[in-house]
Order: C-alpha cells, then structure tokens, then sequence
C-alpha cells in the first residue's frame, strides 16, 4: 500500500468525546490488523441510523427505524472481521449488563448496542476477528479522553482506493471532530474503510485520484469495504430530526468519498441525541456534514502519521 505520510495535519482539538457524557474506547490487534471502537452513551437518549451502501454488516439496526418501541441506547459498537465481528457485541453487552445498564425487561436490563462491520479480512490474519472479549475489553477501555485516531479500533486494518487497484491502495483509518453550532455539540467518529478515493470536504485529494472518477482500474470482489459513521450531540431531536441529520453525513460521505455508496460498501450513519440543548435541526443537520467530513480527513492524516501499511 502506498504511504501517504506528508498528509500529516493537526489533532483536531474537539472529538466526539467532548459532547457530555460519551466515552469512546477501543481494541486494537496490530499484528492482525483489526479491531473494534466502542462509543458508550449517556441516558436517556434517542438514536437512529441511516445506511446507504448496498453489502452492510450489521445488528439491531432494526431498532432504530421510526416507529419502533426502543428509542434509548447504551452504545454503538464499531468493529472489524466481517460479519464475523458481530460477536464482539456480546462483550459489550455483557459489561453492560453487569453494571445494570439496558432496556428495562422483567426479567432485567436487556442492553441495546447497534453494531455495523466493515471488511478487513484481506489485511494482517484474517483468522483473527473480534469477539466479546475484545468488544468488552473496548468497552473497558472507553473514556472521555480525546479520541485517539489513525490506525486504531475499528479502522485498524481500514483500507481506500482499492478501487483502482492494489498498488494504488492505502490506508484508511478512525478520525472525530466535534463542531459547535447554536450553543450545541456536533461531535463525529468516523471509520473509513472504502472502495473508492478519499477527498476533503474542499476537493483535496487525500488518496491522489481524480476528482471527478474515472473507470476503475480493477473491480473489488463484493463486500469489501464500507465507511461507518457515528454523529452525537447535545441538542435535543425527536427520531424523525435525527434521521435527517443522518442524511446530511451520509452526504458529507458522498463528497469525500469517490465513488461512495457502491455495491461493495455498507456505509451506514448513526445519528444520536443525548442532550436537552435547544438548537435547529437544520443547523445541527449542517454541523454534522462538516463534523463528518472532517472526520473522514482526519481518520486518513492521523493514519498517515504511522506509515504505509
């Protein structure tokens, strides 16, 4: 893979971590090249999802679709292994569990973690995946620290612009930047790990392909890639609002990566309210394309810090 290291820029001050109450932990396995990034939310809160890529891996994603009965959730699990590191949202739920947190059943909490996947079983051993001890050693981890970025958690063994080939493909990675708009937090964590180039919200090549995209160079074999997106804040939105602010980062995603949305990526967004600050949803919807999109830049600078892969 190439490396892209003169991309260095500056930690961005702000993560995702900085809206009240969020923590974010990781697990990461270097030699393997893969892990998982766990964002843990404050309660009560309202949480919706919005997923655009045509080959997604996910769980109790259902749940967050207007309508549904469950609205609060304890945390988003992001991971790598495939479908495969779906289970590493066991451990998650069990530490949950453990501390009383969930959704309040008879019988007891049931913890409510959405999880989305991304492939990276092509990089380091693909025999090692997350499970629930390394989702509960994630979730273990979590604080309110800065999120540390790069090539760490979920974007471990991330990857970009396989699209037009081997020798073209470098490292993607986790980036989170947190904006402010209205006396509100618009706060991202981004996981990117895409077909196609990526770019910053400006139109600076971050993967040195072209801005408007040519044929590609070879076709990725199916399911092996997508780009997760995680937006908090501290404004108060019903489900319907956040869905739409869902959709601004979606778009954020399709300017910063080309092509995005391809039948080879799952790229999903969640979109999460934990906070009773008055702000318009529009505003938020905006902040959290920039947030986004910074993110995505930041997830290819930092991972550039450490080198080709």
């Amino acid at each position: 893979m190439s490396d892209w290291a003169p991309l260095a820029a500056t930690v961005p001050a702000l993560t995702i971590t900085s809206i009240p109450g969020i923590e974010v932990g990781h697990w990461t396995d270097p030699v393997a090249m893969t892990g998982c990034t766990v964002v843990v939310f404050p309660e009560p809160n309202v949480a919706a999802v919005e997923i655009r890529g045509a080959a997604p891996g996910s769980r109790d994603t259902a749940l967050l679709a207007p309508g549904m009965r469950v609205e609060t959730i304890q945390a988003i699990l992001l991971t790598g292994g495939s479908a495969f590191g779906l289970a590493a949202a066991d451990g998650v739920m069990a530490e949950l569990e453990a501390s009383g947190r969930g959704h309040q059943t008879p019988v007891g909490p049931v913890p409510i973690v959405p999880t989305a996947v991304i492939f990276d079983l092509f990089v380091g051993d693909s025999s090692v995946r997350p499970g629930p001890t390394e989702g509960a050693a994630a979730f273990v981890a979590a604080s309110v620290d800065p999120v540390e970025m790069g090539s760490v958690g979920a974007g471990t063994g991330a990857t970009v612009a396989g699209w037009r080939g081997a020798d073209a493909m470098t490292k993607g990675g986790l980036g989170s930047v947190s904006v402010e708009v209205e006396g509100a937090l618009v706060g991202a964590l981004a996981v990117v790990n895409a077909v196609g180039d990526v770019f910053t919200l400006e139109g600076e090549a971050l993967t040195g392909g072209p801005l408007i995209p040519g044929p590609p160079g070879t076709l990725p074999d199916p399911a092996t890639n997508t780009t997760l997106v995680v937006v908090a804040t501290n404004a108060r939105l019903e489900r319907n609002d956040l869905i739409r602010v869902a959709v601004r980062s979606q778009d954020a995603l399709a300017v910063c990566l080309r092509p995005g949305h391809t039948r080879y990526d799952g790229d999903a967004a969640f979109a999460v309210s934990c906070g009773d600050v008055e702000a318009s949803v529009d505003l938020v919807g905006e902040a959290a394309f920039v947030a986004t999109g910074r993110a995505i830049e930041a997830a290819l600078r930092e991972a550039a810090r450490s080198g080709s892969g």
